[in-house]
C-alpha cells in the first residue's frame, strides 16, 4: 500500500476583523458619538479637556482620542479600555472616577456627577 505524506490543507479565511473581542456596549457607535465623546472630550472647555490634553493623552498615557479624528476610529480605541462583563470596571469609567482607580489628572468626577451615569447608559439595554 502506498501511504502519501499529506499534510491538511490550509485555507486563508482573510483578515482578522479587528474588533474581535471588543466590548462592544448594547447603544453602540451612535450614543459615544452622541454622549460619550462629548462628555470626555468637553469641546466646551478645551483647556481642561482629557483628550485634548498634549502631557496626559498624547498618545503614549492611556486613552487617546482624536477630536479631529473620525468617530469611529475614536470608538474602537475606547472599546479597549471597557469591561462588558462589568460596566462599573471599565477603566474609561474608573480613572476618572474620584477614588478608584489612580489618574495622573486627579478625579474628575463622583458618582454623584451626570459622567457617570452618561458612562453606564451607554450600556444600559432597552
Amino acid at each position: 500500500m502506498l501511504a502519501l505524506a499529506t499534510g491538511c490543507p490550509t485555507v486563508d479565511l482573510g483578515d482578522t476583523p479587528a474588533d474581535i473581542g471588543l466590548c462592544n456596549p448594547s447603544m453602540g457607535l451612535t450614543y459615544f458619538t452622541a454622549q460619550i465623546e462629548p462628555s470626555y472630550f468637553k469641546l466646551t472647555d478645551p483647556v481642561n479637556s482629557c483628550a485634548r490634553s498634549t502631557s496626559c493623552h498624547d498618545g503614549q498615557n492611556g486613552l487617546t482620542l482624536d477630536p479631529t479624528g473620525s468617530d469611529q476610529e475614536n470608538y474602537r480605541i475606547s472599546q479597549g479600555y471597557l469591561n462588558c462583563g462589568d460596566a462599573t470596571a471599565s477603566e474609561m469609567l474608573t480613572k476618572p472616577l474620584a477614588g478608584i482607580d489612580g489618574h495622573g489628572g486627579g478625579d474628575l468626577f463622583t458618582t454623584a456627577d451626570p459622567q457617570y451615569m452618561i458612562f453606564l447608559n451607554w450600556f444600559a439595554t432597552n
